[in-house]
Formats: C-alpha cells, structure tokens, sequence
C-alpha cells in the first residue's frame, strides 16, 4: 500500500463520514433484519432475537426478513421463554426455516443458548465471564464460546448453518453484524445494550457489496472476504475513527448495495483508485 496524503486523507475520511451518515438513520431499520431485535426490551430477548437474526442473513434482505419474522412468530415472539420451555424441542427437525437452516440446526443453537442461560443473566454476561471484551478479537472469542457451548449439549457435533468451525479463517460477517447491533451506541440503528465489549473492538461485518466498495476505494487490497481481509479493512477504518470504526460498515454496505456506480467512480478517480497506507 502507498503512502496516503493528508488532504486525501481528510477527503476520504469526509466522504465515508457523509455516507455513513445518509444511511444510519432510522429510515433503514424497516428493511433490515436489525429490525426484529429492536422490537424488544428486555435485553435476553434484543440478544436471541439478534444472534438468529444475524445467523440467517445470507441471501437479499427481503427473504432474510420475512424468514426472521416466521421464525418470531415460531417462537410465539417470546424468544427468551420459548429458549428456556425449551419450545424448540417439538419443532421438525426438517422444518425449512431459510434456505439451507432447518428445525434441526435451529435446535441446536438453541439448546446452547439455553445451557448459557441457565448459568448466566444474559448473553452479555457470558461474553463478560470470557473476557470476550478484552480479547482482540472480540467475535472470535464470542464465537468460540457459543460453539463449544453448543457442542456440548449437541453430543459434539458442529453446526456450520449456524457457526463456522474454521475460526482462523472466518470473516464471522454474521456474529460481527450482530455484534455491531448489540455493541454500538449511538442509538440511531444500532441498539448499544451490551457492556461487555468496546465498540472501539468491533470489527466489520464483511460481505461481498462491503468488501468490493473497501476495494475500489483503496481502502482493500486482499481479494478473498476472509478474517485476514477484516482485519485489514477494520484497521484502516480505526485510522479513521479509532473509538468506534464500524460506524463506516454503514458507508460502505450502502454504497454497494445501492449500486452508487457514478459517485463511486468519481471517488475512485479522485483517490487515484489505487491501495493506500493509513
């Protein structure tokens, strides 16, 4: 990566402060899937509703929101309850829930929260009880202690549908987006009702719209949407905004999901769209 000069610095940080702020605003809430856990108050309920949210967020927002509202609904919308009843356990285990996640994959993520929750207040409080917050990787940390948790209870097996077991290389892009509802605070989207973990540590939630808008910008070398890759497109970001970097997930995923081609463009001439150093 090139050395970057201020005044291009400056014009690029203007550039993803504008457009973060065009796209966290509330009017985004009615499209995404932040949507189901912002309907609760307690703060079990925001966290479940979060993680299975985020966990099914693969394909176009429309599908994952209706299939979260279904699985809200499977649910009697008392998330936290039906963990605890252990509800889950008279569902199909061949129930198609979205996509490849079935009832099957459904209760076994289940059965691992509700062995968390039979020892600990809250998901945040388990993340607490592993240091998860003062890990440098905070959705690693966090992943690994879900995975273990549910394993366990699962007889020890896994459950790709819902967790990745290659932690060294996984982008973890859905346990970051959650982790970015559950963490950030500036009450506009995100929902800030975690204290286990600094925003400062969050890393961004990479999919294939944010990771070629960070690459035509510069802002991304490494082609592959890998851990590696987060960890390079989340530091620069630190250099940016270092108390709360995933603030630019915002400008990014709206750039590319909104196919901004013209204005992207214009930005990649005006950076000589070519890799920086920060």
């Amino acid at each position: 990566m090139t050395a970057f000069p201020e005044a291009e610095f400056r014009d690029m940080k203007e550039f993803l402060d504008r457009e973060a702020s065009r796209i966290n605003n509330p009017a985004f809430i009615a499209d995404d899937p932040v949507q189901f856990p912002r309907r609760f108050t307690d703060v079990r309920d925001i966290e479940i509703t979060a993680l299975i949210s985020a966990i099914i967020a693969w394909g176009n927002r429309k599908m994952i929101c209706r299939d979260a509202e279904k699985i809200l609904n499977l649910m009697d919308n008392t998330p936290y309850d039906y963990v605890i009843d252990k509800g889950y356990e008279d569902l199909d285990p061949n129930l198609n829930l979205h996509r490849t996640f079935f009832g099957r994959h459904f209760q076994w993520l289940l059965r691992g929260l509700r062995k968390i929750y039979s020892t600990y207040p809250s998901l945040d409080a388990f993340c607490a009880s592993l240091g998860v917050g003062n890990d440098e990787a905070p959705a690693w940390a966090f992943t690994d202690g879900l995975l273990r948790t549910a394993m366990e209870e699962n007889k020890g097996i896994s459950c790709p549908q819902c967790f990745s077991s290659n932690l060294k290389t996984s982008a973890l892009k859905r346990i970051n987006m959650a982790l970015r509802w559950l963490v950030r605070d500036d009450g506009i989207v995100d929902m800030g009702v975690w204290e286990s973990i600094p925003k400062s540590k969050l890393y961004i939630p990479l999919d294939v719209h944010v990771g070629n808008t960070a690459r035509n910008l510069g802002l991304l070398t490494r082609k592959s949407n890998d851990r590696k890759a987060v960890n390079q497109l989340t530091e620069t970001l630190r250099k940016f905004r270092p108390d709360d970097p995933v603030i630019y997930d915002y400008a990014l995923f709206g750039i590319g999901i909104e196919s901004k081609q013209k204005e992207l463009s214009m930005c990649s001439k005006l950076f000589n769209a070519s890799p920086h150093k920060f």
